[in-house]
């Protein structure tokens, strides 16, 4: 595969398919789950076999004939698209049980890596495989292409730790304008492996493939009109706190359509919440989560912008690099196969301070403000003081930006440049 880009969660997914007997892999359409796993295939040592519930025949055969298509189509296996036969997981978790059996009698039988589930609908995938496999399942969660993977660099989940990032190698430095060129463009595998595809047709392509069959199997969108302008919508306010009654009332639909309507993006990848952090030391916390699109250039495609010098000249600049940021943030955690939900949070509280971002891992929080300047100064990190009530360690924080060098701001915090993420 010439074009394959190396994706940094393979490292995860070998060490899960030796340690679970079913992997399940989801994340929004196009982000490159089916080719992470025909790579797999390609790359293992041991013949696996691929089968898609995307062709009609197929997938007709495993929902009327679940056994019947469990013979056919014979472990180790991946099935694409799974959550169009979700009852298979009840007789995958019967051969399951099986082969484990075997392999007590037998360490020869194969008892792990027996089948690769992939699924584009993260809600109903979760919860039917939390209802079936509990136990015998490795789960990894799937995102657009993160800066580090586009640029082939190694790559862990981000934690502000002076020594971690003082020897971190960095990704190619840019100008600013070549930094909203790249927010514009977005990451999606295809992007980066098609020379040839216009991001506009690209795009354009995705949300009519994206409404056409998600939307359609998921609600009953009478008018997809207005739910490509509730998309729109959302997109403007990336980097925001969400306000439900003011994405409704600005297309003219109700609050639980607009909920309704919200919550399939989030089930399906393409939109991400970022909780407040709370905790029984803190009161008087806003409460709403802040929204973020997970592709920048999906965003900007549906927020009206088209040139990059437009885009960074615009009211959008500050958050759409926030969104930049905070994306490649949860990506890092996806890729080293950890449930970014645990960890990222960030702060509001009703006096008005605000932090963009709260790294909460092994008991110690790391605050960071996200800036688009060369040199932010102290003044950025002014509330930083909250920390001290939340009954945690304190651990490195710091300002990501455009500086040129990791430099620090006091003995707790630093500069740290957009390439160290």
């Amino acid at each position: 595969m010439s074009n394959y880009i190396k994706r940094s969660v393979e490292n995860k997914l070998e060490q899960l398919s030796k340690s679970f007997p079913v992997i399940m892999i989801t994340g929004s359409r196009q982000v490159g789950k089916t080719t992470l796993l025909n790579n797999l295939q390609k790359q293992s040592k041991i013949d696996i076999n691929y089968v898609s519930l995307d062709n009609l025949s197929v997938r007709a055969l495993a929902k009327e004939e679940p056994e019947l298509f469990l013979e056919r189509f014979k472990a180790p296996l991946i099935i694409d698209e799974f959550q169009y036969a979700p009852d298979l997981l009840s007789y995958i978790k019967i051969i399951v049980d099986e082969k484990k059996q075997e392999h007590l009698e037998n360490e020869k039988v194969q008892s792990m890596g027996l089948y690769y589930l992939t699924g584009s609908q993260v809600f109903h995938t979760m919860k039917s495989v939390s209802e079936s496999l509990a136990g015998r399942v490795g789960i990894l969660e799937l995102y657009p292409l993160s800066n580090r993977e586009i640029e082939n660099k190694n790559e862990d989940f981000f934690l502000p730790i002076y020594e971690n990032l003082e020897n971190k190698e960095k990704t190619k430095r840019l100008d600013v304008d070549k930094v909203y060129e790249k927010i514009l463009k977005g990451s999606y595998p295809e992007l980066y492996s098609n020379p040839n595809i216009e991001p506009r047709d690209f795009f354009e392509s995705y949300i009519k493939t994206y409404i056409e069959r998600d939307i359609r199997e998921l609600i009953n969108v009478k008018d997809e009109t207005k739910f490509l302008k509730f998309i729109e919508s959302v997109a403007v306010r990336t980097g925001q706190e969400l306000n439900i009654n003011d994405i409704s009332n600005s297309i003219e639909i109700n609050n639980m359509t607009a909920q309704n309507w919200l919550s399939i993006l989030v089930s399906t990848g393409l939109v991400y919440l970022l909780q407040p952090y709370s905790n029984s030391n803190i009161s008087r916390i806003v409460k709403r989560p802040k929204l973020y699109f997970m592709d920048t250039g999906l965003a900007c495609y549906l927020a009206g912008y088209m040139d990059s010098i437009t885009l960074e000249k615009s009211a959008f600049n500050g958050a759409i690099f926030e969104t930049y940021v905070i994306t490649e943030i949860i990506k890092s955690f996806a890729n080293a196969g950890l449930d970014s939900r645990k960890y990222l949070y960030y702060y509001r509280d009703n006096n008005g301070k605000e932090i963009d971002l709260l790294i909460i891992y092994n008991n110690t929080v790391y605050p960071l403000e996200i800036k688009k300047s060369f040199n932010p100064g102290k003044q950025a990190i002014k509330n930083f003081d909250v920390v001290n009530n939340f009954g945690l360690e304190i651990g490195n924080g710091g300002v990501i930006c455009l500086a040129k060098d990791l430099f620090p701001l006091d003995k707790s915090n630093n500069l740290i440049p957009l390439e160290l993420l």
